[in-house]
C-alpha cells in the first residue's frame, strides 16, 4: 500500500500518518512539507517504520512543484490533500464583504482549491488499478452553499465551494477514465490545531475534536467508501453533507 498525505507536517496530515503507521505498519506513506518535517517524526527509535515515511519538500501553490512530485513517486492507493488556509498574519476572516481584500481573496483560491486540481492533473495515473484508489480533500461544511446561514468568512466559503466544485468535477471525469478510484471531499469539524486555535473559543467541547480523532474518523470512511461513493461531500461523523 503506497499512501500520499499532501500537508503532511500540519496536525492533521501528521495524525494520519501516525494513525497509518499504526493501523498498516507495511504500509509506504509519502509526506510532504512546506518548510520543515515535524520534531515529532526526526527522532524516531524504529528505523524499521522510518523507512515507510518518506518525506518530501513541496509548495503546493507551485504547479510545477506537484508536478515534479508526480515524476518521483510510485503508484499510489490513496492521496489526501489536507492542505488549506482560514487567515494569514495580515487577515482574519471577514466578518462583512467590505472587509474583502482581493489579494488574500486570491490567496485563499491558490491554497484551498488550485492544488487538488493540479494534484488531479498531473497524479491521475498514479491512482489508475483495478482495485479501489481514493482522492480525499479536506473542506469545510462552511462551503456549503445550502449550509449559508450566517453569511460571512467570503473567502473562505468561496475557495471551500470552489474546491467542491472541483472535487466534483474530477469525480465525474474519472468515473469513466478511472472507475475505480473514489473522489470525496471530507468535513473534518473543528479540529484542536493551530489552524483553528484562533476560533475554539466559543466552540463547545463536544464539538472540538483532537487530530487523532479526526484523523482515524477519516481513515474509517475511507475504508467504508466504494467506487459508488465517488463525487460525494462527507462529515466527520459519516453523514452527507448536501452542496
Amino acid at each position: 500500500m503506497h499512501i500520499l498525505i499532501i500537508g503532511g507536517s500540519g496536525g492533521i496530515g501528521s495524525a494520519l500518518i501516525a494513525h497509518f503507521r499504526t493501523l498498516y505498519p507495511a504500509a509506504t506513506l509519502y509526506a510532504t512539507y512546506r518548510t520543515a518535517i515535524p520534531t515529532t517524526f526526526k527522532h524516531k527509535s524504529s528505523q524499521s517504520l522510518d523507512t515507510k515515511l518518506h518525506w518530501l519538500a513541496l509548495d503546493v501553490t507551485s504547479e510545477t512543484e506537484i508536478k515534479n512530485l508526480a515524476e518521483q513517486l510510485p503508484q499510489l492507493n490513496a492521496i489526501i490533500n489536507t492542505v488549506g488556509i482560514l487567515y494569514d498574519d495580515a487577515h482574519t476572516p471577514e466578518k462583512t464583504v467590505n472587509e474583502c481584500d482581493l489579494a488574500f481573496f486570491q490567496k485563499n483560491i491558490q491554497t484551498n482549491v488550485t492544488p487538488s486540481i493540479c494534484i488531479a492533473k498531473y497524479f491521475s495515473r498514479h491512482l489508475k488499478a483495478s482495485t479501489p484508489t481514493f482522492f480525499i480533500a479536506l473542506s469545510a461544511r462552511i462551503g456549503s452553499i445550502s449550509d449559508n446561514n450566517l453569511g460571512g468568512w467570503i473567502s473562505y466559503r468561496t475557495s471551500k465551494a470552489a474546491l467542491n466544485m472541483a472535487m466534483k468535477t474530477i469525480s465525474i471525469e474519472w468515473r469513466y477514465k478511472l472507475p475505480h478510484c473514489c473522489v470525496v471531499v471530507f468535513h473534518p469539524g473543528t479540529t484542536d490545531t493551530s489552524f483553528s486555535k484562533p476560533f475554539q473559543r466559543n466552540v463547545p467541547t463536544s464539538q472540538l475534536h483532537s487530530a487523532k480523532t479526526t484523523a482515524i474518523r477519516l481513515v474509517a470512511l475511507i475504508e467504508q467508501l466504494r467506487p459508488e461513493d465517488s463525487g460525494k461531500f462527507y462529515s466527520y461523523d459519516m453523514e452527507e453533507i448536501l452542496w
